[in-house]
């Protein structure tokens, strides 16, 4: 079907037809419903931990908090290592980003040089680590011999480098950085190093706000390497010292049927409780760093 052409100030526009205005009606209300799916799950873990736990229970659904019930966040806040937690997390977040990223943005932009000796020898090396691996074992006992067993560095330098991150970095180098600008360059008598500090890195803010976001949620979660190379229970990340409030607040033999009643309550809500204080930082700092996502996986994406 031809669509109509309206003519405006001597510019032709097209149009809208009837069938134009259905589509962007239904397009609108099937995103409207795919928000909604996604959206109120996390809505429901933070009103469920406002709202008292025998209604949690129920299964309803809430639309705002019922008989308000704060215990669960009155016990995380009394809980002495909650603090210690947060400060360790945020130093080992901060620690890991500039880490990884001095490691990981200069290795992706030489494997993007067609010109590396060995470029194709050295990249199956870095793939190959990601399907087999040495294990839990030599992972700690190589821990154990470096010297960083139960140092901030135990969590750090393990995680210095993700191989997905590398080759998502590498093909935005690839398909952004034109080898003709690199020749250019050269020419103006600039040196590689001059070319990556000076022309490179500039234009690939995309991808280090990427790089960052990613390496950050990482260490933001970390769980089970805390558990595996820390051993001082002051240096233990956020992931865990909210587990170990969980095992703290367990129900104890010997209590009386309403202490074990308000006890259950608590432990119900906590579930709740450790969500929201765990994923709360992350999604506030998402919506900033969301354009800079979107556009850099989109782009590193191009090219394998």
């Amino acid at each position: 079907m031809k669509k109509k052409e309206a003519v405006v100030m001597g510019q032709t526009f097209e149009a809208r037809t009837k069938g134009d205005i259905v589509f962007d009606i239904f397009n609108h209300a099937l995103m409207i419903i795919i928000c909604l799916i996604i959206f109120y799950p996390l809505y429901y873990v933070v009103l469920a931990s406002l709202t008292d736990p025998k209604i949690v229970n129920t299964g309803k659904l809430l639309f705002y908090p019922e008989n308000l019930y704060l215990e669960g966040y009155a016990k995380a806040l009394e809980f002495p290592s909650l603090t210690t937690g947060y400060v360790n997390t945020v130093k080992y977040t901060v620690m890991s980003v500039i880490v990884s990223l001095l490691a990981t943005v200069p290795a992706a932009y030489t494997l993007s040089r067609h010109d590396l000796p060995g470029r194709k020898t050295l990249m199956f090396l870095f793939t190959f680590t990601m399907f087999f691996s040495g294990g839990i074992i030599p992972m700690f006992l190589t821990i154990r011999a470096v010297g960083i067993y139960n140092t901030s560095w135990a969590l750090v330098l393990p995680a210095a480098v993700s191989v997905y991150n590398l080759i998502v970095c590498r093909s935005f180098f690839e398909s952004s950085i034109p080898v003709e600008l690199l020749e250019a360059s050269r020419i103006d008598g600039s040196s590689d190093f001059g070319f990556f500090f000076r022309i490179a890195l500039p234009l690939s803010s995309t991808i280090i706000a990427v790089m960052a976001l990613f390496y950050a949620t990482s260490m933001w979660n970390t769980f089970f390497n805390a558990l595996m190379f820390l051993q001082d229970d002051s240096k233990m990340p956020l992931q865990v010292v909210l587990r170990n409030l969980v095992l703290s607040n367990q129900l104890s033999a010997g209590s009386s049927g309403a202490e074990l009643a308000e006890r259950q309550k608590v432990i119900d809500q906590l579930k709740y409780v450790i969500i929201t204080m765990s994923a709360l930082p992350l999604i506030m700092i998402y919506p900033f760093v969301q354009r800079y996502f979107v556009a850099g996986v989109t782009i590193g994406a191009v090219k394998g």
